[in-house]
This record gives structure tokens, sequence and C-alpha cells, in this order.
């Protein structure tokens, strides 16, 4: 838009002040450019007047309000989850874990130069089951693989979270 045309709409709408409607008005009656552009864009303004406006349907309102409740009804969701609860928990089988490991670490007797020789000396009254069986090189090899993957699975899960929570 150029300059004429803005100095046109601005006094046809009302929002020059009153010495620069005195200059347009002036202009309009003394220059043929001027009065050709006003009496164009009058008339273009007499007919956006007549123009009705284009309603939304009824139903927009509606689907809008219906869309705002349902994303509403989803964040009570992440907020019911309490993360010092999980904290506790995750909390409380570290700190087994690590009893464990030190009751198991203070009862292991080494005998001589060789690791191999490794005697645990356990209570009378517990009785053990024989898991030679049970946890041979095989399964314990597949237990550590489970493990890394899991670990991998978990990780990766924790870094698209994070992720999609700073682009959020």
């Amino acid at each position: 838009m150029n300059t004429i045309e803005e100095k046109l709409w601005n006094y046809i709408d009302g929002t020059c002040t009153p010495a620069e409607q005195e200059d347009i008005a002036r202009l309009i009656e003394q220059d043929e450019a001027y009065a050709a552009k006003y009496a164009e864009l009058t008339a273009l303004n007499a007919e956006f007047a007549t123009m009705e406006l284009d309603e939304p349907p009824m139903a927009f309102s509606y689907n809008v309000l219906e869309a705002i409740r349902y994303e509403k009804m989803l964040a009570p969701l992440k907020a019911t989850i309490n993360k010092k609860i999980i904290l506790g928990i995750a909390a409380f089988f570290v700190l087994s874990i690590v009893a464990l490991l030190a009751v198991v670490c203070s009862s292991v007797q080494v005998s001589g130069n060789s690791l191999i020789e490794i005697s645990i000396k356990l209570p009378d009254n517990l009785k053990v089951l024989a898991t030679t069986s049970m946890f041979n090189k095989t399964f314990m090899q597949g237990f550590f693989v489970f493990d890394v993957i899991l670990a991998l699975f978990l990780t990766d899960s924790y870094l698209r979270r994070k992720k999609a929570a700073k682009q959020a």
C-alpha cells in the first residue's frame, strides 16, 4: 500500500488527527489523483459495509470447548504420581541390595593366593538350595545380556522423555 492509500484510508476510517483531515480534504478537492483514489476507496468501503460476515458453525465453539476439557482431563493424571513415593521405594530397594552385599562380603573368607578358592561362611541353621545346577555359565551370560539390554532400553526411554519435555 502506498502513502496516498494509507492517508485516504486513515481519512475514511477517521483515525487521523484533525489537522491531517483538513490537509487530506484539501488534497481531495485540489488533486485529481487523490479525488479518483478517494472515490474508489469510498466505494470499496461501502461495499465492505454491505457484506455479511461469515460466522463459524454452531458446533465450532462446542468442539473447541470439548478439546480444552479433554486436555485438562489429561493433566491431573500426571500430577497424581508423587515422585517422593517413587524415590522412597527406589531408596528402599537400593538400601536392601547394599545391605545384602555387605552381609555377603563380610561373610566371604579368602584363603590362599588364588581367588578361585573362595569359601562363604553361613550360619548353621540357614539351609541353602543347591544352586550349582541352576546358575551355570549359560544362564549367567543370558542374565547379564538381559540386564544390559534392559539398561539400554531404560536409558533410551529416559532420554526420549527428557528430549520431549524440552520440546514441549
